[in-house]
């Protein structure tokens, strides 16, 4: 069983950064794609970024250039840089990682960013 712990979020201005944690128990992280998934009111989850485990990125348009997803294997941990913030990107943010077919989540962090 792999849980996912989250941490970060809150509320910024617009134009700030926030920085999201999430902690993998277990010992599958290392062989896991990981991925920061987000959720507005009323509107479906939506990818945001991931990372392989060789540590190739990708990132949904809405977001290049601003956010960044990076991993510490050694920690566990996979993290999502968030930069030049904007009231849109106001939502719920979950981990995922997905290994062997199996998806898990993270239990989700509100972020919160005012004009």
């Amino acid at each position: 069983q792999v849980q996912l712990v989250q941490s970060g979020g809150g509320l910024v201005q617009a134009g700030g950064s926030l920085r999201l944690s999430c902690a993998a128990s277990g010992r599958i992280f290392r062989f896991a794609a990981m991925y920061w998934y987000r959720q507005a009111p009323g509107k479906q989850r939506d990818l945001v970024a991931s990372i392989t485990t060789a540590g190739s990125t990708n990132y949904a348009d809405s977001v290049k250039g601003r956010f960044t997803i990076s991993r510490d294997n050694a920690k566990n941990t996979v993290y999502l840089q968030m930069n030049s913030l904007k009231p849109e990107d106001t939502a719920v943010y979950y981990c995922s990682a997905y290994y062997l077919g199996n998806n898990y989540w993270g239990q989700g962090t509100q972020v919160t960013v005012s004009s």
